[in-house]
This record gives C-alpha cells, structure tokens and sequence, in this order.
C-alpha cells in the first residue's frame, strides 16, 4: 500500500444497518488521489441516474486524501459528495478543523454511507471498527448541545464530531454538515441529504497521531521554511491576523461589494469599515479587551500554523455571541451583512452563530435573507406574507427574526429555506428576477462585474456559483507578476500561464487563466488540502511545494503536471455526472443582475458584458474538451483522462 493512506474505505448502510470494510487495490488511489475525486468515484458507481436526492438510493460520501494527517499546515480537510437538493445535479463541499486527521488515525480513508435509516442514529468509529448506535436523545440539538452530549456520553473529550443541526433535519435545502460547530461543509445541502438519511453524526476517535510517510525529513525540509513566512508574507500574515475578512474594505474600495442583493458593490467607506476585518479584531475578538486576541481569539485546525479561524466573544442585545461558536469570516459577514444593507457588525455575528448552531451555509443564508428584502423592498411580498417582519434594508432586527424562521421552517420561513431560487416560484410576481443564483446556488461575494473571469466560473462550475472554484483576476495583473516574480510570477508559470491580463480583460488569455486556474483549486480539493496554505496565487506554499509533499508523504512521484491532470480529471467527473442528470450547457446561465447596471462607488453604472460572457464560454468549453452544444465532456477527453468508463453513462 501507499505511504499516507489507511487503505480502507468503510461502506454504511443505512437501510439494512451493514458496516463493511473494503480494501481498495492502490491503483484506486493513484488514479483518483483522494478528497473530491475519490468521492466521485464513489457517487457515479452507487447513485442510479434521477436518484432523489433525498432518497435513500443517493451516496453521501465522506472522503481524504494521503496526505492527510500529515504534520503540516493545511492537510486537515474532507470532502462529501453526494447529489445536491440545490441544483438536482452533483453535490460537493470541503471543511478543515480536527475531524478529517482524525478519521485517518481512526483506520479510514473515506467512509460511503448508503440507504436511509429508519430511526435516528449516529456513526462511531474508532480504531479500524465502526458500528451504527441510536440518536434520538441527541436529535433536535443544537451542534454546540450535540457536542457536548457525546462528548460527556463517550467520556472523552477528544472525540471529533461531524454533524448535521436542526436545519439538515428539518431539510432546509443549504443545510451543512458541521464539524467542531464551526467548520462547515456547506453551499451544496449535503447537510440536508444527511439528514435525509437520519443520520445525526458521525464520531470517530483515532489511536496513534500520526501515519506512515515514504520521507519524513524530507517533508520538513519542504515545509519548515515556510513558518516564517506566515509573518513574513503580507498575504499570508493578513489572513492569519484578520481572517478572510481582511479584504472586504479592499473589495469596498474598488466598487466590488456586493450590496443590496447584487444592486451595488459600493457600501460606503464607513460603513465597511465598521463591518471590516480590523473592526472585528480590535473589537470583538476573545482577547480583545486584554490585547491578546492574537492568541485567545483565532483557532487552527490540525497541525496548521496560521491559525486563521475567528474567535468573536460578544453580545448583540443582550443575547450572547458564544466564542464556541467561532465567528465571521468574509462571505458571511458579506451575505448578512452589505448584502442585506447591515452595517452591526454583532447582528452578523450572532446571525453567524445561528448558521452554525443549526447547520447551514452562510453565504445561501445570507444571499436568500437579501433575496427576501430586496422582494419585500420591491412590493412583492408584505408583512402579511412575512408573519408580520417588516423586511428592510439595514433592519438587523428584522433580518435575524427572518433567519430564525428559516432555520426552524417556520412560517414564511418555509418558503425560504428552499432557497431563493426555489423561493422565487412560490413568491412569483416577477421574484425570479430578483434571484442572484446559478443552478440554484447563490453568488458569493465576489462580483464578476470586477473580476470577470469569475462569471465564467460561476456559470461553468458544475455545483454553481463558486468563488474558490479558480484564481480570481487581479492575481493575473501584469503588474502583480513582475512586482512579485519569485511569488505570484513563478506560481502561473508552473501551472503553464504565461501571459498576465489586465483585471477588466476577458479574451482568450483570461479564459485559459479561469480553466487553468479551476484545474489547479479542482487539484486542491482532490488532494484535499486548504486553498488558503497551497495553490497557484497568493497561497504560503504553491503548487510545486503541493507536489513535493504528496510525493514525499506517499512515496508516488508528483509533479504539477500531474496534479494539472488531477484537477482536470475530478472536474470532467463533476461535469459528467451533471450531463447523466441532464444538466448541460443551458443551465450555464448567469443571474438576470448581473446585466444590470451597478449604483453609486467606482463601478457605478458598470455591467457584466453579455455578448463577452458568451464569447468566453465558448472559449471555455473548446479549451476544457466539452461539447460546444451540450457543455458535455467530449469521449476524446474523458479517454485522455482515464475516465472512459463514464462514456456509457452519458451516453444512455
């Protein structure tokens, strides 16, 4: 077997309440790697075309790759994949905390959970065994209630829980699976698919801390140096002291904050400011009152040194904002937040806590939130349609009362936690335009209306609207590159671009920049590793260090080239097994805003090009090998990638 993996992979069946263990051949492993495309592999082989996605004949698969569990920043990561109750198509999500080293230590590389329990349980595993036990005393909890309970049940308090909350129970669409409360798989309603199955939780408890490696020394000589840099490297330092919440001021600035659902990017400079990165940790860190929120108020995940995860300890009228329940980061604050109009900083991060302590993404919580008001805003509903909430730009109160009936599928809230895109064809009058989504997935909160390549990204992208789906345009610059040639210039190089781009181009370099840059984070979420320590831009380590770990962890000789090809062949399975659902290139749509013309800031009265964005496209499908009528992957490239046993599926 291959250094790094457990060489096994653990297969649940809910409905009959089988535990089995396979152990797969390593060519398994050096085929698909691990993390997103292992997990594919998994879901076409065992999911029917048209399955429900809340039937019992969907997979849900929890997958990892061989590196992680490795001492090293940035390896603690999962992958689930399952077919989404968001876009009726292919479902898939990524989350770091402790959870995913510790499944490793517990025997596993993945677990393929099938069927539908009949009653609630939850799944413990632990040193290579594995055994279903009910869940009905912890159903209906809270994640932070769950925890604890489990904890206290098992008597040990190192136990790493993946769970879903109230909202995956209830199947609220965007529901997530949380683990550590705080790390979320979300965007794709994988939480809801799991509760779909009654499953609760999965536990697992790990024995030895550490897995066999082909060159221990030889990975501390590609990672060690890059400690100082955390300090060192004004990207990575910023991340590490502000979270990903460092650059909303800087999206402010240049026009490219989405504001009111998408009608502007400009939320004015005070009114960042007070919703911005420094804000938070000045005020409302754990620490912050004594000066060490440094320390006290971010958390990590297994093994990482940067340290980026928000602490918030605070009150937002007079309810507690728990520190255990982690805090805000960009798009969260960004969707409840400018989005909504909202500038209380205490009201997003006790809209925070909630997402967390029910389960659900942030981002489709907060872009459907907005969604609500700009209708309420817009006559199309009123507060009789709102059980009495008057919607508002700006109404925090109003806001979070929303929110907790979503959460809960209460009332109006029902009709919301189908999503907005779902939401929009109950509402109707006109509501459909006001949808900020592709696939049925809302936009997170980088506009493409600035960074264009985003929007062929957005439209591709086979789970919909994804911002950490490829590298984002002004990372491209002509500029940049020969400002930072050892940095930025050598990292495109290595993924084999050459030819850096104005921001506000999108021709043909800036497309090859989109795909080339999509196969590389697509590579990231195969080797399961997080995009914020490796990748092809900004990153601490890029993607030549990337290669050089996996090769000295599991002794398999990596290249970039290779980890190109990895990228490419987990996106052309996504796309697949959208195709076998029908889902081709009509549904490669952007939302109607977007063609609108922008108000007030720097990008007033800007625009998303139609007919550029169309052009593009089809640049895009030419250079990725998919059929320029169907958006299909061509058999020419799933062959080239080794995937034509996916030929006979699309083909029926």
């Amino acid at each position: 077997m291959t250094y790094g993996y457990a060489g096994k992979i653990l297969h649940v069946d809910l409905t009959t309440r089988r535990v089995e263990f396979e152990e797969p051949p390593e060519s398994l492993y050096r085929t698909y790697l691990g993390g997103s495309a292992l997990g594919l592999y998994y879901l076409l082989k065992n999911t029917p075309a048209g399955a429900d996605p809340y039937g019992p004949a969907n997979t849900l698969a929890f997958m990892l790759s061989g590196i992680t569990g490795a001492p090293i920043a940035g390896q603690s990561r999962a992958t689930v994949v399952g077919k989404s109750p968001i876009t009726g198509g292919v479902g898939d999500s990524q989350a770091g905390g402790f959870w995913p080293a510790e499944l490793k230590f517990a025997g596993f590389d993945g677990i393929v959970v099938r069927g539908a329990s009949s009653r609630p349980v939850y799944l413990w595993i632990t040193n290579g065994e594995a055994e279903l036990r009910p869940a009905d005393h912890i159903w209906g909890m809270t994640t932070r209630e769950v925890e604890e309970v489990l904890k206290t049940d098992h008597e040990d308090q190192r136990i790493q829980i993946a769970q879903i909350g109230p909202a995956g129970e209830k199947l609220v669409r965007f529901a997530a699976i949380m683990n550590m409360a705080t790390r979320a798989h979300g965007r794709t309603g994988m939480g809801a698919v799991m509760g779909s199955k009654q499953l609760k939780a999965i536990v697992v408890r790990g024995a030895k801390k550490k897995i066999p490696m082909a060159d221990p020394q030889g990975l501390r000589e590609i990672m060690q140096p890059s400690i100082p840099l955390i300090r060192e490297d004004e990207d990575v330092w910023d991340l590490a002291k502000h979270g990903t919440l460092g650059i909303l001021e800087s999206q402010n600035a240049v026009g490219g904050l989405p504001t009111r659902n998408y009608q502007s990017g400009w939320f004015g400079y005070d009114r960042a400011a007070a919703i911005g990165g420094e804000r938070l940790f000045d005020e409302l860190l754990r620490g912050a009152a004594e000066g060490t929120q440094l320390k006290a108020g971010r958390e990590t995940c297994y093994s990482c040194a940067v340290r980026c995860k928000r602490v918030v300890e605070a009150e937002w009228e007079e309810k507690l904002i728990d520190p255990k329940s982690g805090g805000p980061e960009y798009e969260t604050v960004s969707t409840f937040g400018s989005y909504c109009g909202i500038d209380d900083l205490h009201a997003i991060s006790y809209a925070n806590q909630l997402c967390n302590q029910y389960g659900v993404d942030t981002i489709a919580a907060g872009a459907t939130m907005a969604f609500a008001i700009d209708c309420y805003e817009s006559g199309l509903i009123d507060a009789a349609d709102t059980d009495g909430i008057e919607l508002g730009w700006g109404k925090a109160d109003a806001m979070i009362a929303m929110l907790e009936k979503t959460l809960q599928r209460e009332g109006f809230g029902a009709v919301l936690a189908e999503g907005s895109a779902r939401a929009a064809e109950q509402i109707g009058n006109g509501a459909e335009d006001l949808v900020v989504a592709v696939k049925g997935a809302e936009l997170p909160a980088h506009m493409p209306q600035v960074k264009p390549s985003l929007g062929v990204i957005y439209a591709v992208n086979p789970f919909g609207a994804d911002h950490q789906s490829s590298e984002h345009d002004p990372n491209y610059t002509p500029d940049l590159l020969a400002e930072s040639p050892d940095k930025y210039g050598k990292r495109t190089r290595d993924i084999g671009l050459t030819a850096p781009q104005p921001e506000e181009a999108l021709n043909r370099s800036k497309v090859e920049f989109a795909l080339k840059s999509q196969y590389a984070y697509s590579a990231l979420d195969t080797a399961d590793v997080c995009q914020f320590v490796f990748g092809p831009g900004w990153q601490l380590l890029g993607m030549a260090e990337l290669a050089a770990v996996i090769t000295a962890v599991t002794g398999v000789e990596t290249s970039v080239d290779d980890l190109m090809e990895h990228g490419a062949r987990r996106l052309n399975m996504l796309r697949a097994f959208n195709a076998r659902e029908g889902i081709t290139r009509e549904r490669d749509t952007l939302p109607k805003r977007l063609f609108e013309p922008l108000t007030g800031g720097p990008t007033d009265g800007r625009v998303f090009d139609r007919e550029r964005f169309e052009a593009a496209l089809e640049m895009y499908y030419e250079m990725a090998g998919w059929d320029p009528v169907t958006g299909n992957p061509t058999p020419e490239t799933l062959d080239r990638l080794g995937l034509g046993w996916l030929e006979e599926e699309l083909a029926r």
